[in-house]
């Protein structure tokens, strides 16, 4: 009797887990149509969009295009080119332009970007323009957008082919921090009412700035930030973190990566959406309470992007400081800010009428 029940008792349990297999195997089937199906009723986006966004997708490169074999024990080895989270750290020397304008370009994908020009600010408008025409994707489809409250100050350029150029209205301000703070805003509203579902992706750039050299599908990512360089040699216990523990953009003293630049990041328009809403939802949180972090945007831009490290890093090639001579490691500066006087183009910061003593 006894060997009859423990016979009974084991068909009872493999019964049991053929039964468990089988469910598991039905509702994974069950998944992948549903997924399939959700895919192939999504009237929103194509398939090549879908393969796009995937962070794993294969990169295609034409079979026909000729370069140098690539080597994985030769190259810079004066700087970092990985971030301890695997991300890319993009240094000239450290990519094949030919390659990836190859494998971009057939994608036929689309570029936006933001500058705000507004007061004074639209006095760098011009250089900004034209020399973003030489070096700023070459090539791709480029939609850029100047935020202004002056647009009769936005100068008639030459657009190279693929670029269209959109000038929009925005409010000043008697303080230059509102003026930078707002600028989240601006970019949320802009990614949800018109580039969401039609364009690939976005860089926000500062406007007292200009190009020197190619940025290009080398800074392509879903989430892409710039390392400053008046901090990238410096130990995190220097950088300009927010500290004040009641902050949204609080960094304790320890934490943190890099510091990076509020003049220029970026990313897939998905990625900056959630960024630009995060930092804006924080900063109006703080404003309520009446506290405003240290630097503004650039200081909710870095809490964010420490709590979500950015996909690909940007060196401090892709925004210089033109006062600053180049250190060893630079090899080309792309993007820099230019020499300016900020007591006279800020608001709040308007010169004195004599001349101060000591």
């Amino acid at each position: 009797m006894l060997q009859h029940a423990r016979t009974g008792t084991v068909v009872v349990i493999v019964l049991l887990l053929g039964g468990l297999i089988y469910l598991s195997q039905s509702y994974s089937r069950w998944f992948i149509f549903s997924v399939q199906d959700k895919k192939q009723h999504d009237t929103t986006r194509d398939a090549d969009d879908i393969i796009r966004d995937c962070p794993n997708s294969p990169l295609l490169a034409p079979e026909q295009l000729q370069y140098q074999q690539p080597s994985i024990i030769v190259g810079r080895t004066d700087v970092v080119t990985v971030t301890p989270w695997l991300s890319p750290v993009v240094w000239e020397g450290t990519f094949n332009a030919e390659l990836l304008d190859s494998i971009y370009l057939q994608k036929n994908i689309s570029i936006a970007a933001t500058v705000f020009a507004v007061g004074k600010y639209t006095m760098f408008l011009k250089d900004f323009l034209l020399t973003a025409q030489q070096h700023f994707f070459v090539g791709f489809h480029v939609h850029m957008y100047v935020f202004t409250d002056r647009p009769s100050e936005v100068p008639t350029v030459p657009l190279r082919a693929n670029w269209k150029l959109f000038v929009r209205m925005v409010p000043n301000s008697r303080r230059w921090q509102i003026i930078s703070a707002r600028r989240m805003e601006i970019i949320q509203t802009l990614i949800e009412d018109e580039l969401m579902n039609q364009t690939d992706y976005i860089f926000c750039l500062d406007v007292d700035s200009r190009f020197h050299g190619r940025w290009g599908s080398e800074s392509l990512g879903a989430l892409v930030a710039v390392i400053h360089p008046g901090y990238y040699k410096d130990d995190r216990s220097r950088f300009p973190y927010e500290r004040h523990a009641s902050s949204s953009a609080f960094i304790a003293s320890g934490q943190g990566d890099f510091y990076y630049c509020g003049g220029a990041f970026g990313g897939n328009v998905q990625e900056v959406l959630q960024l630009t809403t995060t930092c804006r939802r924080n900063y109006e949180a703080d404003a309520a309470k009446g506290i405003e972090a240290a630097w503004q945007e650039e200081s909710h831009l870095n809490r964010y992007m420490w709590i979500n490290k950015p996909t690909k890093v940007l060196s401090p090639e892709y925004l210089w400081q033109d006062f600053k001579a180049w250190e060893p490691e630079i090899r080309l500066v792309r993007f820099s800010g230019v020499v300016k006087n900020y007591a006279a183009i800020r608001p709040n910061l308007a010169p004195p009428t004599q001349p101060t003593t000591k």
